[in-house]
């Protein structure tokens, strides 16, 4: 089997001046072979970025375009594969976009290995844990009290036990900050399981610390992104401030970056995006150094529904990947791009045996929101 193209397509809903929110554009590969089987990948970045990193000519060979190294390959040499592109897009890659370009072609070569082996992606990871994983719903707050009041109640209505907001307006003003945190704790009650998304707008451990204190009386399971994932000596210095475990790390790319942030940074949770960590294949590699030290592992998800395959199928073959995030993004890219979403039902998604990533693309929509 050889690839024979591949594709890079580029999507977005608002007009591209215009202002762009989280879930509004996407970035999706197609990667074909001469057998026919056909592998999809996505990653949750900037689009435009991702592929130039995707379709760059040659500069030198430690600057090749992820197109031009994998052309002619075997597609079923998965790991050789990531281990070439890494190499060789070196000086333009190896961390941030061309990483997380890396990432989407990654998911859809383990995409055309569970079509070519008729055997779903979470049995060639080493077998199914889980037939079912628990969901946490993600939303962005609104501007008034009453409306973060009813989303948080409509979304306790159709079964989530848990849920995370952030973004928006949080994050920008301490007053805000804690109604927003006390308006969803009364809407949903003392024993719902809340996690918040700072976005890292609190910037600093001295703010960070006082916000911490503050919202200790709400029980939050999780405070994520206080400050910049980088900031290694804040994040270990905020560990153990609070009741809630701190969490990070949906912007880092491979293990390299992830050794450093749970080693130097001591993180209760670590949140790697598989679609810009370095996909399937480095994903499995965080979620061992994390199990080494004891670090839970929550994947990062808010994106389409490639994404949310790619990472159910990933949590269905780890011992403790038990808890997913569900987008709550009203975008078409959301809640259209995949005809077949895999839904939340009672708190929990099903884990399909289906044959690769098992998505349904809305061709018409692809065409809709293409950027050429």
């Amino acid at each position: 089997m050889k690839i024979t193209n591949v594709e890079a397509i580029h999507l977005r809903v608002p007009p591209m001046n215009g202002p762009c929110e989280w879930g509004e554009d996407a970035f999706i590969v197609k990667v074909h072979t001469d057998t026919g089987i056909v592998g999809i990948g996505e990653s949750d970045t900037s689009p435009a970025v991702a592929s130039a990193a995707v379709l760059a000519p040659e500069s030198h060979q430690s600057s090749v375009g992820l197109k031009n190294i994998i052309m002619g390959e075997n597609p079923l040499e998965i790991q050789r594969l990531w281990d070439k592109m890494y190499r060789s897009s070196n000086y333009m890659g190896r961390r941030g976009a061309g990483i997380h370009a890396l990432s989407a072609i990654d998911i859809a070569l383990w995409d055309i290995a569970s079509q070519h082996y008729n055997t779903p992606i979470h049995m060639l990871l080493g077998g199914k844990y889980r037939n079912t994983i628990k969901a946490y719903g993600t939303f962005i707050p609104a501007q008034t009290m009453e409306e973060n009041r009813a989303i948080a109640q409509r979304l306790k209505a159709q079964g989530f036990t848990s849920l995370k907001f952030g973004g928006g307006i949080f994050g920008d003003d301490p007053n805000v900050d804690e109604a927003i945190v006390k308006c969803i704790r009364e809407a949903v009650g003392d024993a719902f399981e809340l996690e918040i998304d700072v976005a890292t707008k609190w910037k600093t451990f001295g703010h960070s610390a006082a916000m911490f204190k503050r919202l200790e009386p709400y029980n939050l399971h999780w405070i994520e992104e206080p400050v910049l994932d980088d900031d290694h000596h804040g994040y270990a210095r905020l560990s153990g401030l609070t009741s809630a475990k701190i969490s990070g790390g949906e912007g880092l790319s491979t293990r390299y970056e992830f050794y450093d942030f749970i080693d130097r940074a001591q993180p209760d949770i670590v949140q790697p995006d598989i679609t810009r960590c370095g996909g399937i294949s480095e994903m499995k590699k965080i979620y061992d150094i994390a199990c080494m030290r004891g670090v839970q592992l929550v994947p990062h998800g808010f994106s389409t529904g490639i994404l949310l395959a790619a990472t159910v199928q990933f949590l269905a073959a780890t011992e403790h990947g038990d808890l997913i995030e569900y987008s709550q993004s009203t975008s078409p890219l959301f809640t259209d791009l995949v005809t077949n979403q895999i839904a939340m039902e009672n708190g929990h998604v099903c884990v399909p045996d289906c044959v690769g990533l098992g998505v349904e693309l809305n061709e018409d929509l692809i065409e809709k929101y293409r950027v050429s």
